[in-house]
């Protein structure tokens, strides 16, 4: 019984979704709308134009950062309430990537523009 009238409120829901989605305007397209924007690139011009270094740079800096924490979270149940080892290699990712951010921005690579 209950499937029966949950399948009914379902196709009710349905065919009301798509009688209000009939009945809206229909809005004019503009054209810097429906492009797509990726990477920071104008999808408009040629895909052959030189890539940034900068940006890979920086793209690179944020998977590093990510993979970080990828490789913290499956630590903590593994060390079996270890907490001051957790700590300790913890404390050795964040100086290691600490040291690397140091690094890049020492030689220039997050000034975006020169």
């Amino acid at each position: 019984m209950n499937l029966a009238i949950f399948s009914l409120l379902v196709i009710i829901l349905s065919l009301a979704l798509i009688l209000i989605g009939h009945f809206l305007p229909i809005r004019s397209i503009d054209i810097n709308k429906n492009a797509p924007y990726e990477c920071g690139f104008d999808p408009i011009n040629s895909a052959r134009l030189p890539f940034s270094f900068r940006f890979f740079l920086i793209a690179i800096l944020f998977l590093i950062f990510d993979l970080e924490i990828a490789l913290l979270f499956p630590l903590i149940p593994s060390l079996n309430n270890d907490i001051n080892l957790l700590i300790l290699i913890s404390c050795i990712f964040l100086i290691i990537l600490g040291l690397g951010l140091a690094y890049e921005w020492d030689q220039g690579g997050l000034e975006w523009a020169e």
